[in-house]
Formats: C-alpha cells, sequence, structure tokens
C-alpha cells in the first residue's frame, strides 16, 4: 500500500477518513486530501493502538488499518471465553460469530482454538471512490464473515485483474447482474456490492429485504454477479492523476478531448468501449463510429478492432454461455431508464418485467437509446438467447456521478435486485 501523508490525494486518503469516521476519529470530509484534520485523526488513531504517533500511514499503521478493512480477526480462545462476551469486545453478535464458523458449538470452545471474529462495522462503504484493490479486499472479506457466499472469477482484464464474481442463492433459477463495463460508471460497482452484504447478512439472521424472503429467493434462485467488469478502466479514472504504473499515464494520453479524463473515459485500459465490444450489431456500430471520426483507441465509443477483442467482453461471453440465466441485467449510468429491447428480438415479457423494475424504481422505460444502439451485453444476450435482458442506467447528471447520489441509488434499485430472481 501507498504511504499516506499530510498532503496526500486519492482514493486510498478517502477510504482511511471514511474507516476513521466510522470508528470514532474525526477525519473530516471524506474529500480524498490528507490535511491537518484527518492527520490528527491517524494521530489520535496511532497512539490507541500502539503505534508511532507520527500522523503518517506507512506499513505499520497500514496492517493495522487493514484488519479493520477486512472486517474481522482471528481470534484464539482463552480460558474463560465465551462467544458472548468475545462478541462485546468485538462490537459484533453471537450470531455473526457463529455466521463465519460453520460448525462451531458455542457451549464446547476449547483452548486455544482459532475463529474468526467479524467486527460490528460494515465491510462496504458507500462514501469512498472505488477501485480494484478496495473491491477485492471487501470480497475477501465478506467471504470470511460469510462463508455460504460463493465467490470466483470468470477471466482477467488486459492487466491482469481478476474479473470475479459472488454467487447468492443455490436455486435452480439463474440470473446474472454485472456492473462497471464503463470506466467512469463505477458508483455502480458499490451498488451491487452493498446489496451482496446486505442481502447476505439478512440471509443469516433469517430475515427479509422489503417483505422479500432472502431465504425463499436463497432457495430458489442463483444470482451470480459481477461487480466490475472493467477494473483496469476504473483504476485508471479514480488514480487519475496521481499514476505510479506507466501502464495508466500511457493510456491517458488517448484522452484528447480537452475534458477531465474521469469525465470521458468509458473505456477499458486499451481504449475500448467495452460495452461495444459484443458480437450484437458490431459492424453497425463501427461503422457509426466510422461516421463520427472515431477509428481507433479513444477513452468512449470505439468498439474495438473485431467483436470480442478484450478479454473482459470474451469472459463475460463464456460465462454467460457456462449458465442457463433466465435474465441478466447490466447496470450503466446515467438517466433513470430502464432499456429492455434490442432489434425487436427481446420476448413479449421483457417489457412486463420492465414494467415491474419501473415500478419498483420509479425509472422510465425505453426500447433502447439510438446512441447506443448495438454491441453491447444486453443486446448480445437477447440475440443470442431471445431471454429478458435489461441495461438500467442510474442516476442523473454528468459522470461520473457523485457519490451523494448513491443513497438514493440504493433505494431506487434494491427492489429490483430482489425482484428479478423471481419474475
Amino acid at each position: 500500500m501507498e504511504t499516506l501523508a499530510l498532503g496526500s490525494r486519492g482514493p486510498n486518503v478517502k477510504l482511511i477518513q471514511s474507516l476513521l469516521n466510522r470508528i470514532g476519529y474525526n477525519a473530516g470530509p471524506v474529500d480524498g486530501i490528507f490535511g491537518p484534520r484527518t492527520q490528527q485523526a491517524v494521530i489520535a488513531f496511532q497512539r490507541d493502538n500502539g503505534l508511532t504517533p507520527d500522523g503518517i500511514v506507512g506499513p505499520a499503521t497500514w496492517s493495522v488499518f487493514e484488519r479493520l478493512l477486512i472486517g474481522y480477526d482471528t481470534y484464539t480462545i482463552r480460558a474463560g471465553d465465551t462467544l458472548y462476551n468475545i462478541a462485546r469486545r468485538y462490537y459484533t453478535t453471537v450470531n455473526a460469530i457463529v455466521t463465519a464458523n460453520p460448525g462451531i458449538d458455542p457451549n464446547a470452545l476449547t483452548i486455544g482454538q482459532q475463529i474468526t471474529v467479524p467486527y460490528g462495522i460494515d465491510i462496504v462503504f458507500t462514501d469512498i471512490d472505488y477501485t480494484y484493490e478496495i473491491m477485492e479486499r471487501q470480497i475477501r472479506a465478506l467471504k470470511a464473515r460469510y462463508p455460504f457466499l460463493e465467490v470466483g472469477t470468470i477471466g482477467k482484464s488486459v492487466m491482469g485483474k481478476n474479473l470475479y464474481y459472488i454467487r447468492l442463492g443455490r436455486g435452480p433459477n439463474e440470473v446474472s447482474y454485472n456492473a462497471s463495463h464503463h470506466a467512469n460508471e463505477w458508483i455502480t460497482t458499490p451498488l451491487l456490492m452493498k446489496f451482496i452484504e446486505n442481502f447476505a447478512e439478512a440471509y443469516s439472521e433469517g430475515k427479509s429485504i422489503r417483505g422479500y424472503s432472502t431465504t425463499e429467493i436463497w432457495n430458489r434462485s442463483s444470482i451470480y454477479i459481477i461487480p466490475m467488469v472493467n477494473p483496469d478502466g476504473v483504476d485508471l479514472v479514480n488514480y487519475w492523476p496521481n499514476y505510479t504504473n506507466p501502464v495508466y499515464s500511457q493510456a491517458a494520453q488517448l484522452n484528447n478531448t480537452g475534458l477531465p479524463l474521469p469525465r470521458v473515459w468509458k473505456a477499458n485500459i486499451r481504449g475500448v468501449d467495452l460495452n461495444s465490444n459484443y458480437p450484437a450489431g458490431w459492424a453497425e456500430e463501427h461503422q457509426q463510429e466510422i461516421e463520427q471520426g472515431i477509428t481507433g483507441p479513444a477513452p468512449r465509443d470505439y468498439g474495438g478492432p473485431a467483436p470480442l477483442s478484450e478479454p473482459e467482453t470474451t469472459a463475460m461471453v463464456n460465462f454467460t454461455n457456462q449458465h442457463n440465466f433466465r435474465l441478466v441485467i447490466a447496470y450503466h449510468t446515467q438517466g433513470q431508464v430502464i432499456y429492455y429491447g434490442y432489434q425487436d428480438l427481446e420476448p413479449p415479457e421483457s417489457l412486463r418485467i420492465a414494467q415491474l423494475f419501473s415500478k419498483a424504481s420509479g425509472y422510465a422505460i425505453s426500447g433502447n437509446p439510438v446512441e447506443a444502439a448495438y454491441a453491447g451485453y444486453k443486446d448480445w444476450f437477447i440475440q443470442d438467447y431471445r431471454r429478458p435482458g435489461f441495461t438500467i442506467e442510474l442516476g442523473s447528471g454528468v459522470n461520473p456521478l457523485p457519490l451523494s447520489q448513491f443513497p438514493m441509488i440504493y433505494q431506487n434499485n434494491e427492489e429490483i435486485l430482489l425482484l428479478a430472481p423471481l419474475v
């Protein structure tokens, strides 16, 4: 991890600011700027944790932060311990400890036995810029806290980052949600990550969400979630302009728009717009690009030299072909609209489902946008499977959307995510 000190900026500064505020140290606004207030919060944290109180987040301080960020500790049972008093020490619950340790007998703890103890704080922060590293840590933490989650990979990005999937449920009705095809639309990733956390917590406690039984959904369906299709592009956007890897600096040179890179960058690290790289009217999409003067790698709208030229889209197609998805949802921003059609190939029930989603979210319904009529993931799925596929555009404004919109985005979409495996 990078060393952070007075004057540092970026997503990791936001991460520690959010964490410190969450655990009772006032680091000030979560703005990504390591100022005097954040420095004082770090010093106070260091004093309380037996660290050198220098206000610098180096390896020793990061190691303590890391334990809190992954959300659990490995605890060795001592004489006199009970799950109740361990839970009190960690500000958590006995149920959370039992969930994280399948098969544990609370009445038969043995001295020297090691258990996983979750901290009583959420794993998924929703007030920070998302990077691949942050997401990967949170996936690892969720798997430790909720061992019943299935976590795997569908492939790798251009730069070798894992394209993760998380599965909720064990039922035969398969559905799939994905996010962050487009780099500067990364706010879609915490939407799905927060849903995973909320669903897993409710399921572990036998609770419902908005009247939907998580146990019923778990037993009836399998929800496969790919939270970040374009991790290289997301990191390019969220670490801008403070790059340490020359690959990012080289890619950033493709931005000749005169606008800040996060405003315009949708593509992967090679300058290919992944949602224009699927084999569904790719030739028509390519012709539109030529007419717009787009003939090579660019921050957005270049569909690549051929369909599925990119490892990310190839992985998505292969993963989809390995399953029997009843429907798919691709999350994008912005516009508060649900697209459900492609070349009139969608089944009649697609409109019915779109109407249910619209009622749940308040979002409008549309067939397909003229400016993005071809070569998207949803388009390919409808074309090849003749099943319901949806592109849902979150929020409103200019990408990347501000995190201040996240609470409303989540509020509007949680019921869609619960409905989709049941319709």
